[in-house]
């Protein structure tokens, strides 16, 4: 059943899609001109557990700078010395979670995402091929947990939601699960995926 799921996560990475943005439901918006976006990359680890392939994400740590408290895959900006950006976001997700890029087989990519916090993020689909355990990085992640992928693969399971954001009502994805609640960026990217399975 999981390897079924995964062969359908390939073909939809075979799927051609837009670039999405944390501004995708706010039309109203207007983006300056000549922006510079950071290159950033997250980690979207799929792992079988007894027959099911499940998605890992992490709680980031109340103390970071930026998105803190939220759902988010492991990740983070590009480094100088990263030879591209998937090796960005294999590198995070061992500095955060402790999943080792060797026991990482990377599927494909989602086209980049835009966030408010002005990076330019891409993610970066990747199968746990052994076991693991999270190891996590106490600073930056306040928990590891994991989600089903049949629930984050149905786009009847994402809602659209309202917030006042820097004075404007700002409309977000987001795809609850549980006591888990996932939005914004986090979902925005997931919902492209799950369009792409249907």
């Amino acid at each position: 059943m999981a390897r079924d799921a995964i062969t359908s996560v390939r073909a939809a990475l075979d799927v051609e899609a837009a670039p999405s943005s944390d501004f995708d439901l706010n039309p109203d918006v207007v983006l300056p001109k000549g922006r510079k976006l950071r290159a950033a990359g997250v980690l979207v680890p799929f792992i079988e557990r007894g027959g099911q392939l499940r998605v890992i994400l992490t709680m980031r740590s109340s103390a970071l700078k930026h998105h803190p408290g939220q759902i988010a895959f492991p990740g983070g900006k590009q480094d100088e010395g990263d030879a591209d950006i998937t090796t960005t976001a294999l590198r995070e997700a061992d500095e955060e979670i402790g999943l080792l890029p060797q026991n990482v087989e990377v599927l494909g990519a989602l086209p980049i995402h835009e966030t408010v916090t002005g990076f330019q993020v891409t993610p970066v689909l990747g199968r746990v091929k052994a076991a693991f355990v999270p190891r996590v990085e106490a600073g930056e992640v306040a928990e590891v947990f994991e989600v089903p992928f049949a629930h984050l693969a149905d786009p009847e399971n994402y809602v659209v939601q309202t917030r006042h954001w820097r004075g404007q009502k700002r409309y977000y994805h987001t795809v609850p699960y549980g006591p888990y609640y996932i939005w914004g960026a986090t979902a925005r990217m997931l919902f492209g995926l799950a369009k792409r399975m249907v």
